[in-house]
């Protein structure tokens, strides 16, 4: 009786954990795939994000992607040589630009103010003495208003978002700024033939020599005070101030022509860090170029009492090439060469 009850007891309870043996099996198998898919699904998107960031870290780094358009870095979304460019001319070289146009002409404005201009010191003689040839005051006028028209649109290229635009508002800011650029673009060749022609013509005559260094220590006779009062160095065709004035003009362009030629043709389908480093250089030269164009134009109107007769005419009074120019006018005087005007 005792082993029929033990029997029935045994075989009830291992009934009971077969039941809980095939609840527990049908829920772990009516749930893994569940789990398994809300598993999946978690690492793809992970994977998803993981590979959609590490996308856009290659496209800020500037790494190039696969696209089927031909060209120079079609492949790259963002380069970052030229957005550091720009943040470089933009930080740096425009706020430099301005206070090269406005310190340089007001450092001018007041040494005139204070100092006046240099007179000659024995007054106008009356007697013009030749000096430039016809061919020689064609290249510099072509030059100069070449120049002056690529200062002008330069400055509102570079300064006028800053300055004239908001006076201006859009409507007329944009005919401006398309007016500027194209004007820009055009006089550029004007100006780098008359350049090309000026160096040629003009190089033998610009030549350092020891005598230009005292012209430099008593700033070239134009001071009306002190110590340098009076004082008239040495000088030849060409004094010093002139000399480093060719030579700036000379160096630097070359770098804004061969630089605008590299911005201005499209042709050339240029990569990007080379467009950028072509832009940089053409705005350091420019704003080279743009101080010393006014330190020349202080020096050879106000500044020099019978200067502007000199490219006017192509004569000079007689007595300003003695004062400014001595040895060239005893030169000229030695060997015959010597020409009064009519």
């Amino acid at each position: 009786m005792l082993n029929k009850q033990l029997n029935k007891s045994l075989r009830s309870l291992f009934a009971l954990l077969v039941l809980i043996m095939g609840l527990g099996l049908g829920s772990v198998m009516s749930t893994s795939p569940v789990h398994a898919s809300d598993q999946q699904s978690s690492q793809q998107q992970a994977k998803a994000q993981t590979s959609e960031a590490d996308l856009w870290r290659a496209v800020k780094a500037g790494d190039a992607g696969y696209t089927t358009a031909k060209g120079v870095e079609t492949g790259v979304l963002i380069n970052v040589a030229g957005n550091q460019g720009k943040e470089l001319r933009n930080q740096y070289l425009t706020p430099i630009m301005a206070l090269a146009v406005v310190g340089v002409f007001g450092a001018f404005l007041l040494f005139y103010l204070v100092n006046g201009p240099s007179k000659l010191s024995k007054g106008f003689s009356g007697k013009l003495v030749a000096r430039w040839s016809k061919a020689d005051l064609w290249i510099h006028w072509i030059m100069a208003s070449s120049c002056l028209t690529l200062m002008f649109t330069g400055l509102t290229i570079m300064l006028g978002k800053h300055v004239v635009q908001p006076m201006l508002g859009p409507d007329l800011w944009a005919p401006l700024i398309y007016g500027s650029k194209t004007i820009h673009d055009w006089a550029g060749p004007i100006f780098i033939a008359a350049w090309a022609v000026c160096v040629v013509k003009w190089m033998p005559l610009q030549t350092f020599k020891m005598y230009d260094l005292k012209w430099f220590l008593v700033v070239g006779g134009y001071i009306n005070f002190g110590p340098f009062k009076g004082k008239h160095p040495d000088s030849g065709f060409a004094n010093a101030g002139e000399k480093m004035w060719f030579w700036t003009l000379m160096l630097f362009g070359l770098f804004i022509s061969v630089s605008g030629i590299m911005l201005v043709l499209p042709g050339l389908d240029l990569p990007r860090e080379a467009s950028m480093g072509a832009l940089l250089i053409h705005s350091i030269s420019a704003i080279i170029l743009i101080a010393f164009t006014i330190v020349h134009i202080w020096m050879a109107t106000v500044l020099s009492e019978g200067g502007m007769e000199c490219m006017k005419s192509g004569y000079c009074d007689e007595n300003w090439a003695i004062q400014h120019h001595n040895l060239w006018y005893d030169e000229i005087k030695a060997n015959g060469n010597l020409k009064y005007k009519d």
